[in-house]
């Protein structure tokens, strides 16, 4: 269901499931939990410079298997808040850049793990949008905030009254992600751009990861944001990568980090 390869610095988390469009039970979420833990393990020791989350077939995650699921007796709390919630803030604090490549429909809890993603690249025909009405449910796994903070209200609430769906060509048109490219070539390319992310400077990349967090949740302003690069910025001048970086550049080549 979830499988996990770690080549070239970079962890590539697959969701396995095409017949079932990747949907999650909570089996897979636990398999999924279990992935990023081995794959921050990884990180710990050196080995893990980057990561890419990817669905197979041609759905990236159609959300929340409910195949199985009686209505009547649904513990939705157990299941999002229990289970969904840890896992997507464990996605969010992973300790190196992370990358989602998303295909097909992606709805549900497969939207919050992209949201739980530093950059996501999609395909220009991808779904996304709030199904749940048709449903008598609610969007979650953060797709409220996702959709309120990127699109708008107006937006939101057109997309979860009327349950239609935006391609992705037209999500990165309007804020919501960070590029489309066509479906035939979305995963190539963005292996290609995880591996030279992989190949960086980590520890800049995660400074850079953590403040842009702290300035979401806290809401900074230019000048408290001004303050932490600088705090940040003098805690990094201290590391082998900083000189290097300004080393490669005096000397006119490329610099090798070591992340």
């Amino acid at each position: 269901m979830i499988s996990l390869s770690i080549a070239g610095g970079v962890a590539e988390v697959v969701l396995d499931a095409p017949h079932k469009l990747n949907s999650l039970d909570e089996q897979a979420l636990a398999e999924l939990s279990e992935a990023y833990d081995r794959a921050a393990d990884a990180a710990a020791r050196g080995e893990v410079r980057a990561l890419l989350l990817r669905g197979e077939g041609r759905a990236f995650c159609a959300g929340r298997d409910i195949a199985g699921v009686t209505p009547e007796s649904d513990d939705a709390q157990a299941y999002l808040g229990g289970l969904v919630q840890p896992l997507l803030k464990k996605m969010s604090a992973f300790p190196a850049p992370t990358f989602a490549a998303a295909q097909g429909a992606c709805l549900g809890v497969g939207l919050g793990l992209l949201l739980a993603t530093d950059v996501v690249y999609v395909a220009e025909n991808a779904k996304f949008g709030s199904p749940f009405a048709k449903l008598g449910a609610t969007l979650d796994s953060g797709g409220h905030w996702l959709f309120t903070e990127r699109l708008g209200v107006h937006r939101t609430l057109d997309l979860i009254y009327t349950a239609e769906l935006m391609s992705g060509a037209d999500a990165v048109a309007q804020g919501l992600f960070s590029r489309a490219m066509p479906a035939a070539d979305l995963l190539e390319n963005t292996r290609a751009i995880v591996a030279t992310v992989a190949a960086g400077a980590t520890g800049a990349f995660n400074a850079s990861k953590e403040l842009v967090a702290h300035i979401r949740d806290q809401r900074l302003g230019l000048w408290e944001s001004m303050e932490e690069e600088n705090a940040e910025q003098a805690r990094l001048c201290k590391s082998e990568d900083y000189a290097e970086g300004f080393r490669a550049f005096q000397e006119k080549r490329s610099p090798v980090f070591k992340g």
